[in-house]
């Protein structure tokens, strides 16, 4: 697993964005309200900004894929600080908060995880806050902020009224909302491989162990500094931020210190499933192991006699060589032996515990 891969040559200048266009596609939804009135649209390019009402307080667009061009020219149109748009362009980036002059810059990261085949994906999601525009970046398209815009269809008076700084919280709220589902699903998994490993533990067991491992570091690695940012937005004096979000921020915050909490219990309790694996593997070896000794034990007498009669003295040459051979009963005589020692050895490690 690669921590960091190099997404631009050594020594391009601070701020520089490709040219190119990608094969994904771009979808852009505008949204301008205030309390009473809402009007949405979706922009086929950014010059779309300049059409229609300007006479909103707030705005909102919310921008599905990353296409550098497209990237670009809303940061030439909203003012956007050419550092800002270069970590938006270059994904991987880890939470934070950077002040830019009239706006803020925030970095989350959404997860979503696949139990049936232990995959999880992260997105980065950027936002650029500004007095009367909040501008979102998606790494790809999907249902992220679809309960954020039925709210603010709905009417809602909080978030029709709160401004741009509102709906900051708002959507970093239901960023961080996401991780509560995919920490449910990680714990199910890791119940369901304990319930596995106690049962018939096998290698495949401890490969999904290994990836459940992984994922929760992912996931230590995002909301660690996600946390870290929360706090400096809290303790920031900058006056994009109103007092009224800033109450609803410190709910956030808590959330974010219980999803380390669960993060943290739930990598203590895959590392003992990798000891509860190995010490699976070693009792059944030794069960095995002492299946096997026992089976030898048993035969060690019984081919002591098979062996002793199996030497090639002849009975002719002197009465003291092997006179059982003579005998009518001798065969079923050894036969008798052979089976009464075997079930003393089974009797005597039956009564020992051994069985």
């Amino acid at each position: 697993m690669k921590l960091y891969r190099s997404r631009k040559a050594p020594g391009t200048a601070p701020g520089t964005l490709s040219t190119a266009h990608t094969t994904e596609p771009v979808r852009m939804r505008l949204i301008r309200y205030d309390a009473q009135r809402l009007h949405e649209a979706d922009l086929l390019t950014p010059a779309g900004l300049d059409e229609g009402e300007h006479n909103f307080p707030s705005c909102w667009l919310d921008v599905e894929g990353i296409d550098p061009p497209v990237i670009s020219e809303l940061g030439a149109r909203l003012g956007i600080h050419p550092l800002a748009l270069e970590d938006v362009e270059h994904t991987g980036q880890r939470p934070k908060m950077e002040e830019f002059g009239d706006s803020l810059f925030f970095v989350v990261d959404h997860f979503r995880f696949d139990p049936e085949g232990y995959v999880l994906e992260k997105q980065q999601v950027s936002l650029v806050l500004k007095s009367d525009v909040l501008l979102s970046v998606q790494e790809r398209g999907g249902s992220l902020f679809d309960p954020i815009r039925d709210r603010l269809r709905g009417g809602k008076p909080r978030i029709r009224g709160g401004g741009t700084d509102y709906l900051a919280y708002a959507l970093i709220d239901t960023v961080v909302d996401h991780v509560f589902p995919v920490l449910e699903d990680l714990g199910d998994s890791l119940e369901e491989l304990e319930t596995e490993l106690l049962e018939q533990p096998s290698e495949d067991h401890l490969a999904w162990l290994h990836i459940l491992k992984r994922h929760l570091l992912l996931l230590r690695k995002s909301v660690w500094p996600l946390r870290d940012m929360l706090n400096q937005l809290l303790r920031s004096e900058n006056e994009l931020i109103q007092p009224e979000p800033r109450v609803y921020l410190r709910a956030v915050v808590d959330h974010v210190n219980l999803i380390i909490d669960i993060i943290e219990t739930y990598r203590e309790m895959a590392s003992s499933l990798v000891d509860l694996y190995l010490s699976s593997i070693s009792n059944r070896m030794n069960e095995i192991m002492k299946v096997l000794t026992i089976i030898a034990t048993i035969f060690i007498p019984l081919s002591f006699v098979a062996g002793l009669y199996g030497m090639n003295f002849d009975p002719q040459v002197s009465p003291l060589n092997m006179p059982e051979l003579h005998w009518y009963w001798g065969y079923p005589f050894a036969l008798s032996v052979m089976a009464t020692m075997a079930i003393g050895l089974l009797a005597f490690f039956r009564r020992k515990g051994w069985l």
